[in-house]
């Protein structure tokens, strides 16, 4: 069977870590092809709760193979920490395969990084400040540095010779900042390759023989579509390439589009983001406090997995869902903490703007149009009861089936997943998602 994509059709944490270990058990193959240290997936299973931000979730299945493929910029630190967290866990990793074509995250990305948001002032995107974009920018400027080259001393020794010249000068007379030390870079990321060694491999190959024989690849985006730098809503957005919507996927693995037999798209069913940007059903008021807040005793409120930033909360943006969609070309739709929902009175959801006096059924292209953007809503009628032991659709009450009825149809694609909860067994399957 060819390859599926699980992509994020808002502005990340949808939820995607859940759907792919729920996926990952059909698979054969869970690759990891985009984004780096600044995403974040949430698994919760029966070894307890886990925060991914590099290593794919399929990571717990010690049967699959789990690559993080070239697509993805990779902190070499934060890699090896998080490998560290999974075995003092009892997670067998032997599983795990890193591409050598994957670009390092360095010292001086995560400093300008930093320094760049601190510049900006009032106009910060804000930055998760791991020094993703930077590394992306570099990569795309030709003066990366690779897994590859991390593996080779000599070679690795020249690049950061003749790459951290130029970056102290950036720090230095740009920034007004303290230079790095090359030395103790050369200390630091020698001692990383030799944590990293056993792992690294040609994840290209092996995501091509297992296609050509028909095997289940599962690819795992991260961060979500609207995210993108090309389509999302630009200039607050992922520097990330390949990009952050399901076309990437075959740039970030190495496959051809021919490859791809299926789309899954996972959206909350309610909106959040973190950090700057337009938000046209974001809450201010006591009503976004809730939603953020619903989750505290179980430690899954809207809290960000990567920075600890409260989340902006806000209904649910059937416009954007629609534009995601067909955008993803999305088969099928996995509908994420529908349990948060449960105590409202009333819900709503967005399902055209209002601009300048016109009503208007896709996002506009500009920061300023869809900032402005005032959402027309629809109403639904809430629901009281605890929906998280339900696990079939005519479990839900009546009004939740109502609510994700009309999502289905403002998206024109059918919902074959909902999460009722963050265990494993907390989620009603209305359709396999694979055949």
């Amino acid at each position: 069977m060819p390859a599926t994509v699980i992509i994020g059709g808002q502005w990340g944490d949808e939820g995607k870590g859940r759907v792919v270990d729920y996926a990952a058990k059909n698979s054969n193959i869970i690759a990891r092809y985009s984004a780096g240290t600044n995403a974040g997936h949430t698994i919760v299973n029966d070894l307890g709760k886990f925060s991914l931000h590099l290593i794919p979730a399929g990571i717990f299945y010690s049967d699959k193979k789990c690559l993080i493929t070239h697509g993805v910029v990779i902190d070499p630190s934060k890699l090896l920490e998080e490998i560290s967290m999974l075995e003092n866990r009892n997670v067998d990793i032997r599983n795990l395969t890193i591409s050598n074509r994957a670009h390092l995250i360095m010292p001086w990305h995560r400093i300008i990084d930093e320094l760049e948001e601190k510049r900006r002032g009032v106009n910060a995107i804000g930055t998760t400040k791991t020094g993703t974009s930077p590394a992306f920018i570099d990569k795309v400027a030709r003066s990366g540095i690779r897994i590859a080259d991390l593996m080779d001393k000599e070679k690795f020794r020249g690049k950061i010779n003749t790459i951290l010249k130029d970056k102290n000068d950036l720090i230095t007379k740009y920034f007004d900042s303290e230079p790095l030390n090359e030395k103790l870079i050369l200390q630091e990321y020698e001692e990383h390759a030799i944590g990293l060694l056993k792992f690294v491999g040609d994840t290209m190959s092996i995501v091509q023989e297992a296609d050509s024989k028909g095997e289940n690849i599962l690819l795992e985006g991260a961060q979500g579509s609207l995210l993108d730098i090309d389509t999302g809503s630009y200039p607050y957005v992922t520097s990330a390439v390949p990009a952050s919507i399901a076309a990437g996927a075959c740039i970030g693995v190495g496959l051809g589009p021919k490859s791809i037999s299926k789309v899954i798209g996972v959206f909350k069913s309610y909106q959040t983001r973190v950090g700057e940007g337009p938000m046209p059903t974001e809450l201010k008021d006591s009503m976004g406090d809730k939603l953020r807040n619903q989750g505290l005793e179980d430690g899954t409120a809207e809290y960000g997995t990567t920075t600890g930033r409260p989340r902006r909360c806000g209904w649910f943006d059937g416009v954007l869902a629609n534009y995601s969609a067909k955008l993803n070309g999305m088969d099928s739709i996995a509908l994420t903490r529908l349990d948060t929902l449960s105590g409202f009175e009333e819900i709503k959801i967005c399902t055209a703007y209002e601009i300048d006096g016109q009503i208007v059924n896709s996002p506009p292209a500009t920061f300023d149009e869809l900032n402005t953007s005032k959402a027309i809503y629809e109403d639904f009628a809430g629901w009281q009861e605890d929906v998280s032991e339900a696990r079939k659709f005519n479990d839900l009450p009546k009004n939740a089936q109502i609510f994700i009825n009309k999502i289905s149809s403002l998206t024109d694609v059918p919902i074959d997943m909902i999460s009722v909860g963050p265990k494993r067994e907390q989620a009603i399957i209305v359709k396999k998602l694979f055949d």
